[in-house]
């Protein structure tokens, strides 16, 4: 079992690392030329952590970067000089999977940021081998869990003490007031935990044990972590974010006090979105100022959180994603909260603002802290952030039929790597004919349902896959999906489950 320790280097322990002997050669000479260790361990082969001669502290946040679309037979061997390029690392860790092979991604800690930051630039989208590209962005380190099911009358000391209580390494809870009613929270709470291993330990006991919290049965995922912005990009910011507003505060309360602060001609534009809003500036300074003088303050008797908005290029939030994805988060293939406590940003325009840290100040350094789900609220209203309205979408695609040409490449293509739009079939056909070709049985559709904000009913469908509960305990996936989104429609509930068992299993299925 790769479970148990292996390392190259260890006199003692002569097991191979790898089935083909010429690349355990490879791997052998890679430890002698460079003085590193690999040991191979729960999944994962560790690569260094420490290097040679190391006598320094470990590398903090922001240091490690995660790498995706490896080659699934790709080793340390080719991939140790590929990311020596940008700096020296600290430690590389290649997940495994119990054929041998790795699992497509790997996480790479370097001894400084420096070169952490070198290597998003210089090695995302590199060719590792003949149509082979890289995917490189940073790593996430979640600690904090989303927490569905709370009892609206609860308060966060109270919240507080109950998670205590059913987990353990609970370091605070974030709760956020309901638009309409400010003494009650929305239902749900984001509970923050030490350290990412804690909040996965907890995550693991709560989905088991299914506690209830008030007589309550409570439903638990990962929080969505925040997209990372760049401190430089965060150092232009002139956008302030504002939200805990009352519905009925209006746009012109909300720039009348933010105009008593600067000069005239200083706002250049106010937009509010139910309970949250955003004040664009004509400088930063101004913005800075109206910053420090108006968080916490109160408008129509609700404290304003003010803070700066934090802009996500589309390119660095698709990448993002990857990496969360991989990392063991849920999958959202749209941005959200599970079970549609939040709506996502559409990324129409470029840049879109995301919601910042809930600590609204000056001083915070942006982090991977909760995004669209620690804020609570949607941020997918065209123009509210870049005054660039958004477009009217896409029409239907039209069939077209291409010429092979003599210089095409035809490659090899696995269907469930396909987003659904671009296929004929329906996801739930497609689900069907994955399960019988691997006879796995047919999936079994569980349908749920939850009462939305304005009180209407919401479907969910859970998919349980037989053939998965009948596989080795070690090996097999989760037979049961439960999809991140509701919607009112049986059908479209359906689909939207049956594609979310489709993009997890084109993770497993190379």
């Amino acid at each position: 079992s790769q479970a148990n320790h292996k390392s190259v280097n260890d006199s003692s322990n002569p097991e191979p690392l790898c089935i083909n002997p010429a690349k355990e050669a490879a791997l052998h000479a890679l430890c002698q030329k460079t003085g590193y260790t690999i040991k191979q361990e729960n999944g994962q082969r560790k690569y260094g952590g420490p290097p040679p001669h190391w006598n320094d502290a470990i590398p903090g946040k922001g240091c490690e970067v995660f790498v995706g679309k490896l080659p699934r037979d790709l080793y340390e061997d080719e991939l140790v000089p590929v990311l020596e390029r940008c700096g020296r690392i600290y430690e590389l860790r290649l997940m495994m999977d119990f054929n041998g092979n790795n699992r497509g991604f790997a996480f790479v800690k370097y001894c400084a940021c420096s070169e952490a930051r070198a290597a998003l630039k210089d090695l995302n989208n590199f060719e590792i081998r003949k149509g082979r590209l890289l995917g490189v962005c940073k790593s996430v380190d979640n600690c904090r869990l989303f927490v569905g099911g709370i009892p609206k009358t609860k308060q966060k000391d109270e919240i507080l003490i109950e998670m205590k209580k059913v987990t353990e390494g609970v370091v605070n809870v974030i709760v956020y007031p309901s638009a309409a009613d400010k003494q009650k929270n929305r239902g749900f709470a984001f509970v923050e935990y030490q350290d990412h291993h804690t909040a996965a330990m907890a995550r693991r006991k709560l989905m088991h044990t299914r506690p209830q919290i008030w007589g309550h049965p409570i439903a638990v995922d990962w929080a969505e972590p925040e997209v990372e912005v760049d401190e430089d990009v965060m150092a232009t910011v002139k956008i302030l974010y504002v939200r805990n507003l009352m519905l009925n505060t209006t746009e012109e309360q909300l720039e009348a006090e933010f105009s008593a602060l600067v000069p005239a001609g200083s706002i250049e534009r106010v937009k509010k979105i139910r309970d949250y809003g955003f004040v664009h500036f004509n400088t930063r300074e101004n913005a800075i100022t109206c910053l420090k003088k108006l968080n916490g303050k109160l408008l129509d008797g609700s404290p304003m959180e003010v803070s700066l908005a934090k802009p996500v290029d589309r390119e660095t939030y698709v990448s993002f994603k990857v990496v969360f994805l991989y990392a063991g988060g849920p999958i959202y293939y749209t941005t959200g909260v599970p079970y549609g406590a939040a709506t996502i940003p559409t990324l129409t325009a470029t840049p879109r603002f995301a919601m910042p840290s809930i600590r609204g100040g000056v001083t915070q350094v942006p982090g991977m802290v909760t995004q669209i789900g620690a804020a609570g609220v949607p941020l997918g209203i065209p123009g509210a952030t870049t005054g660039i309205s958004g477009g009217q979408g896409r029409g239907p695609v039209q069939p077209e039929k291409y010429d092979l040409l003599p210089d095409m490449v035809l490659t090899p293509t696995n269907p469930l790597s396909l987003k659904p739009s671009q296929l004929q079939k329906s996801p739930i056909q497609l689900l069907e004919e994955y399960c019988m070709k691997m006879s796995l049985g047919n999936p079994e559709y569980k349908l749920h349902s939850a009462e939305g904000q304005n009180g209407r009913q919401l479907f969910l469908y859970r998919v349980d896959i037989p053939g998965f509960s009948s596989q080795s305990v070690s090996a097999k996936p989760s037979s049961q999906f439960t999809p991140t989104k509701l919607c009112i429609s049986l059908d479209v509930a359906k689909e939207i489950a049956a594609s979310h068992v489709l993009e997890n299993l084109s993770i497993a299925d190379d």
